[in-house]
């Protein structure tokens, strides 16, 4: 089916959404009135570094089925289409008031709720034998980060 995407494709974006994301922090710690709060924003891009890593690795340790591209890209164009997908889906650019450290929590939040619904419903897109199962591992990711940032919000 054309419309599949592969485990590889979706590690690649899971990437590029975590970039995203450490970028968003850095520029956040740049910006935050307190300065207090800027170890704490660097910590999460710190966060996003090491999880982009993860990604990494586990890319590293595909099969060679679960590698396979699922479309005639003759044009090499497919790694620009899956940053865009993922540039416009998770940690794009918004109007987030980077001066409050509790407004960067909440924007963190909904980009992180927004990867997981981007990862569920791109999960139905990768056949079983591309490595569906192994998007639950890139969901439990992201649901990790929520939890760290909610309680990062409530004791504030």
């Amino acid at each position: 089916m054309a419309n599949d995407f592969n485990i590889n494709e979706i590690l690649e974006m899971a990437e590029q959404i975590e970039r995203n994301g450490a970028k968003f922090y850095r520029g956040a710690a740049k910006n935050v009135k307190d300065k207090s709060h800027n170890g704490l924003l660097l910590e999460l891009a710190e966060m996003e570094d090491q999880h982009e890593k993860t990604f990494a690795a586990l890319r590293a340790e595909l099969t060679e089925d679960e590698r396979k591209s699922t479309v005639y890209d003759p044009e090499d164009e497919m790694p620009l289409y899956l940053q865009a997908l993922a540039d416009t889906r998770v940690f794009y650019e918004k109007t987030v008031d980077t001066t409050s450290i509790k407004e960067i929590l909440k924007e963190a939040i909904t980009a992180e709720k927004d990867s997981i619904v981007f990862y569920l419903g791109m999960k139905e897109l990768v056949p079983k034998r591309l490595g569906q199962g192994k998007m639950d591992i890139i969901i439990k990711e992201e649901m990790s980060h929520i939890r760290l940032l909610a309680g990062k919000l409530t004791a504030l």
